[in-house]
């Protein structure tokens, strides 16, 4: 059985990952694999297995800090309380961190990514590590841990990033049925959200090869895949409701090569919920 992470190498790890972070968020090249050698060079005994899979728990932390991570090391929740700690303080010092992370999130959309093949665009939904679930509900960190600044949360009330997923959306529903053969269909597919203003609980009104109605909630990010996305109550309540015709479209890398992955049915079946806030009323 391997040795826990002492201090050092745990103090190590992190701010390689920060390093790697600050690239990434900048739109920087870096070299992951460069990164790894150095740290084994540093760590002696530690795999490079071993050093990516920690890499993967400081995603998770990050997560769960309302902070973005590094798409390419998918979280994984079985971390030290140790590791917990070290991101937590490394990361409210970290302040030229959070200043390109706050021009991230609230960065204006100035124009759509180019449309490629659905092919590509399109991408299975991807599948939570086995463990997950489990430390996810055992370790929601206290609230005097919490960043004070949720990251991911901003980005999701970003409207120039919002609008522009919608439109993205939009333009894959048509070529979808366009080159399905139901261009009747397809010129009748309608961005209600647009015409009809957002209370409906889902954004797009547009059908399937059938000619089913298809209900369909845009959530974007310009992060990865894993990023939590926020659902209000009443998109949930239609998700339910109208289960069999509600999808909720991910698109997630949005600036960089967009992708989307697609939530059928009711997202309390598909999803964890979290409630992230209350409503407060006098006795």
């Amino acid at each position: 059985m391997a040795e826990d992470w002492s201090a050092e190498e745990v103090a190590a790890t992190v701010a390689d990952y920060f390093a790697m972070l600050g690239h990434e968020l900048r739109n920087e090249s870096y070299n992951k694999r460069e990164h790894n050698r150095h740290l084994r060079s540093i760590l002696r005994g530690r795999s490079a297995g071993a050093i990516e899979f920690k890499h993967a728990n400081i995603s998770a932390v990050l997560i769960e800090l309302g902070f973005p991570y590094i798409d390419g090391y998918k979280p994984r929740s079985n971390y030290q309380e140790l590791l917990r700690d070290e991101v937590t303080n490394r990361l409210e010092g970290a302040i030229s961190l959070q200043d390109v992370a706050a021009e991230v999130v609230a960065a204006p959309i100035l124009e759509l990514p180019v449309m490629r093949s659905l092919a590509d665009v399109i991408v299975p939904t991807p599948v939570r590590d086995s463990d997950r679930r489990e430390v996810y509900e055992r370790r929601q960190p206290s609230a005097q841990r919490l960043s004070r600044v949720n990251y991911l949360e901003r980005e999701a009330r970003n409207t120039s990033l919002g609008r522009a997923g919608e439109l993205f959306a939009l333009e894959v529903e048509h070529r979808r049925l366009w080159e399905a053969g139901r261009r009747d269909l397809a010129g009748r597919v309608e961005h209600v959200s647009n015409t009809q203003g957002d209370g409906l609980g889902y954004d797009i009104h547009s059908y399937d090869t059938a000619g089913q109605e298809r209900l369909i909630e845009v959530k974007t990010t310009n992060f990865g895949q894993m990023t939590p996305f926020f659902a209000s109550k009443r998109e949930v309540a239609v998700s339910e409701d109208r289960a069999t015709h509600y999808q909720l479209y991910r698109i997630f890398k949005f600036s960089g090569s967009p992708r989307i992955f697609v939530l059928s049915g009711s997202l309390r079946q598909s999803c964890v919920l979290d409630a992230t806030q209350y409503r407060a009323s006098l006795p």
